[in-house]
């Protein structure tokens, strides 16, 4: 059976193994094998499982019901493997809001401890990250709200980090960041970036003024998507450039203390409401400048608002994590 969840607006399906192959996609059993012959299956569980039934559409609806696609678990008891199937059939590495949409569901398939921590490894096929990536997740309650803690661990920075070709360096608040000659000629306002690794890679562009941060309604114009699906997708539907794997891109602006507005263009999807890696990077981004210090920091979304929690050991961020919630869609 296949449920929909809706975390911050960021929709996915959560598909079991088994009924995939009961569906008739050839998945293999182990999630380590199925995350490398992905070109086998991915596209045709995407087309069954996300695409809108003929003639249920929405005007101005995009092409899927979903921002992706969850396969899993692969066992019965934690730790739990999946997969994240992006729409164009390439595997994530991490998403914050498909992984509080997981847990979630394993939480109401009874497959949830109701206390401590329960790992998620996620398994993919990028050749400059490890597979699988793991995320701690733990059942919490946050201002009478109840959803998931996720340890997203120690994030990287710098062009290094994410497997970007160095370009020039800008200077932010006496912090050095990078120039990405691809977004400036876009916006001559977005030209200081920062790359963040926190499980998958992030461009962080960071800007001072509101009209800097663009809407999803023009990340969706035909020309401006065109551009920035050159810029975030890899080869063949991008070009990988400045990092030959794809990227995610953010655009991030400081409203207060401690709290960030956020626009997402994501790698194998495009503009999406909200993301919870997206607002870890964020987050990341805004401390190494000093806009915001370490403690809970609130990511402004479209979709909604990302509590994310930095902690810093010795002048370094030691570890970031994303509190999240998700509710199952009729």
């Amino acid at each position: 059976m296949t449920s929909i969840y809706d975390a911050r607006g960021n929709i996915y399906a959560v598909v079991s193994p088994d009924d995939l192959r009961q569906r008739g996609i050839d998945l293999p059993e182990d999630a380590s094998q199925s995350a490398q012959n992905r070109s086998d299956w991915a596209l045709s569980a995407v087309e069954a499982i996300c695409s809108w039934a003929p003639g249920t559409r929405p005007a101005g609806a995009k092409e899927h019901r979903s921002d992706g696609l969850l396969v899993g678990p692969f066992q019965a008891s934690p730790p739990f493997d999946l997969l994240i199937v992006n729409t164009d059939g390439t595997l994530a590495e991490r998403s914050g809001n498909g992984l509080t949409i997981f847990a979630q569901a394993l939480t109401e398939q009874g497959l949830m401890p109701a206390q401590g921590r329960c790992l998620l490894k996620v398994h993919h096929d990028k050749r400059d990250a490890l597979s699988p990536v793991e995320t701690s997740v733990e059942p919490a309650q946050v201002e009478g709200v109840q959803g998931f803690w996720l340890d997203l661990g120690k994030p990287a920075f710098g062009p290094h980090a994410v497997g970007a070709r160095s370009g020039e360096a800008r200077t932010l608040n006496q912090r050095e960041l990078c120039h990405v000659p691809l977004l400036a000629r876009l916006n001559r306002q977005w030209d200081h970036s920062q790359f963040v690794r926190i499980g998958n890679p992030h461009c962080v562009t960071l800007v001072t003024d509101a009209d800097a941060l663009p809407s999803n309604e023009q990340m969706r114009e035909p020309g401006l998507s065109a551009d920035l699906t050159r810029i975030a997708f890899a080869p063949p539907t991008g070009a990988g450039e400045p990092c030959p794997a794809g990227v995610n891109l953010q655009w991030a602006m400081r409203e207060s203390a401690n709290r960030m507005a956020a626009r997402v263009f994501e790698r194998g999807e495009g503009p999406t409401a909200s993301s919870g890696t997206s607002a870890s990077a964020v987050a990341c981004a805004a401390w190494s400048v000093g806009w915001v210090t370490a403690g809970t920091v609130a990511v402004v979304m479209p979709g909604g608002t990302a509590p994310v929690l930095l902690e810093e050991l010795d002048g370094e961020l030691s570890r970031v994590s994303l509190f999240g919630t998700a509710r199952l869609m009729p």
